[in-house]
């Protein structure tokens, strides 16, 4: 362990380092696949989602949702490392990549009011990152997601917060940003 890192800490991070290898390895068997390019697509898609099911379960989100935001991260970095070598023919793909999206933002509304902002700023980049790469690939499903990443605050804006935590809008409260969201 690093000076200074608690045990939750380390076991954490190796945890992270693990998933990113089994992307890894899930990437290069892709790359590597004697398959028609629809069935590897297929195969990948299917493992790709047993990893991070696997992962994700590993913590519990309404104990520390921080753990589960680097799943993420890492889960989109490698789907969208990989996309250039999926079928376009595969309906799995952007299926795929549009639940975890989905997943991911939803994820960003059960953060706590402090990040750590090491972490938000991995977020930032690894978004940012993804995002371009899928471009590459003429995806645009991570647009949103990518957008929201790079505000100050997951929820700056209260009348968004508000919709996608299932709670009525305030009609007073408009588009005003919300600064209870901090990155420390």
């Amino acid at each position: 362990m690093a000076e200074g890192e608690t045990e939750k800490e380390y076991d954490t991070r190796k945890a992270i380092e693990e998933l990113r290898g089994r992307f890894q390895g899930l990437t290069t068997a892709l790359k590597e696949s004697s398959q028609s390019p629809l069935e590897a697509s297929l195969h990948f898609c299917q493992e790709f989602c047993q990893v991070l099911v696997e992962h994700a379960g590993r913590w519990k989100t309404d104990e520390d949702p921080l753990p589960l935001l680097e799943v993420y991260t890492v889960a989109i970095v490698s789907f969208a490392q990989a996309a250039s070598c999926l079928s376009s023919e595969c309906e799995n793909v952007p299926l795929l990549l549009e639940k975890l999206a989905l997943s991911c933002a939803e994820l960003l509304l059960l953060l706590p009011q402090h990040v750590p902002i090491a972490l938000w700023e991995e977020f930032q980049s690894s978004m940012k990152s993804a995002h371009s790469l899928l471009q590459d690939s003429g995806s645009t499903q991570l647009y949103q997601l990518s957008v929201l990443a790079q505000q100050d605050g997951v929820w700056s804006n209260t009348t968004l917060s508000s919709i996608l935590s299932n709670q009525t809008p305030q009609p007073e409260q408009g588009f005003l940003p919300n600064t209870n969201f901090k990155i420390s």
